[in-house]
């Protein structure tokens, strides 16, 4: 019987420990190699995960998402493009050099250059956009941060279509700035279809067809829907990536992160373990329900239009937990409270909100009078009591008057 017993507590004691180890690693922070990283909701625009999200870093070839948002813009699938002098004299990963030669002059529908620019991620084909949407290098390089402008991409600045940062430190963005690309890429339908492929067939006009596959090795895994991938040797290894999972969408984003050629494979593992923690993140609260987070003091008068004015301090209280996701954020509260008239208050009623910012994140709470009307009048009973007793009084007296005019009217007849 002991042995059963003993056998029974070691069983639980295992099954315990085995399932506070799973719970701690769904919880804990991700041990990533990038330098900066975050997590974003797209649905509700709260930031998850931070670390240096604001620091400067450089975006090498996720540059190209920014590069094809310009070009869609500008372009129509069916339109054709130019392979340009520019383009010739990129270095690889250039469609040219690494997939089929091509000439000056060749032409490209809009939608393979589209793929051969967000798949294969070719520094050519972001050269031949450039050229055929904004004249030259110059001219793109104003469209691609009129556009950064737009998406309120407030740290950074752009140079080259393909995010090549050899002979230039102003091409640079921050981790941060890079969800806001990543949503808008989200929100273009032709830029979400093409990084979404994991395989695209395109070519050249009159010229061999190639079979070209996503770099992003996530793709179609795990919920991951689209994405870009980005390397230099002052960019470091870096991933751009969009996450569906049972109806809510992440963006995920790794900067700075090893380089582990030729497996290349330590910026995915940083993206899965990035995804994987955010998708599991618990909240922590703000403010406990039902618990006072501000007060009201509401002017009346205790007897209506005459009598003496007095001041109500009312306590404001919140009937759900507010909640926020801790990272390197802080959230900011603000209150906006309705005017309300005392004898109108009820706890049942709203009376306001509380606002709680994080960034781009904005969540309401519905705030309530912890006191309701009758509060005025335990507030003032005495005043009441004396009152009532006056006007009670006062009927007496008057009834007693009313008598004895009665009486002195009898005596009369």
């Amino acid at each position: 019987m002991r042995k059963k017993i003993s056998a029974l507590l070691l069983t639980l004691t295992l099954c315990f420990t085995t399932t506070s180890q799973v719970l701690a690693a769904e919880t804990n922070l991700p041990d990533l190699k990038g330098k900066a990283a975050i997590s974003y909701d797209l649905d509700t625009k709260e930031v998850i995960y931070t670390r240096n999200i604001d620091q400067k870093v450089y975006p090498a070839s996720i540059t190209k998402m920014l590069t094809a948002l310009v070009f869609s813009e500008k372009k129509t699938k069916a339109d054709n493009l130019k392979y340009t002098d520019s383009a010739f004299k990129q270095p690889p990963f250039s469609y040219r050099l690494n997939v089929h030669p091509v000439k000056v002059g060749d032409e490209i529908s809009a939608e393979n250059a589209m793929d051969a620019l967000l798949l294969f991620s070719g520094n050519d084909i972001a050269y031949m956009i450039a050229d055929n949407v904004g004249g030259d290098q110059k001219g793109f390089e104003k469209l691609m941060n009129n556009k950064a402008k737009e998406l309120k991409m407030t740290n950074s600045h752009f140079i080259t279509p393909n995010g090549l940062d050899d002979n230039t430190n102003d091409h640079y963005t921050t981790a941060y700035d890079l969800t806001k690309l990543a949503e808008a890429s989200y929100n273009n339908a032709w830029v979400l279809e093409s990084m979404s492929k994991k395989q695209s067939e395109v070519h050249f006009q009159n010229g061999n067809k190639a079979l070209l596959d996503n770099r992003n090795k996530l793709v179609g895994k795990n919920g991951c829907i689209a994405g870009k991938t980005g390397y230099t040797s002052k960019a470091g290894r870096c991933l751009a990536a969009l996450y569906e999972r049972n109806g809510r969408h992440l963006v995920g984003v790794v900067m700075n992160s090893e380089y582990n050629y030729p497996k290349d494979t330590i910026v995915f593992e940083d993206m899965e373990k990035l995804i994987n923690y955010s998708y599991n993140a618990k909240k922590d609260v703000l403010v406990k329900n039902n618990s006072s987070v501000t007060s009201l003091k509401i002017p009346y008068k205790v007897l209506p239009i005459i009598g003496p004015t007095k001041t109500l301090e009312v306590p404001v209280d919140v009937k759900k937990d507010v909640t926020y996701y801790k990272n390197d954020l802080k959230p900011e509260k603000e209150y906006k409270l309705n005017t309300v008239s005392a004898w109108k208050l009820s706890q049942d009623k709203s009376i306001g909100k509380l606002i709680v910012t994080q960034r781009d994140s904005k969540q309401e709470y519905e705030l309530y009078s912890k006191v309701s009307k009758t509060q005025i009048l335990k507030d003032n009973i005495l005043i009441y009591t004396g009152i009532l007793v006056v006007l009670i009084l006062i009927i007496l007296g008057i009834v007693l008057l009313v008598n004895t005019i009665k009486k002195h009217s009898k005596k009369f007849y």
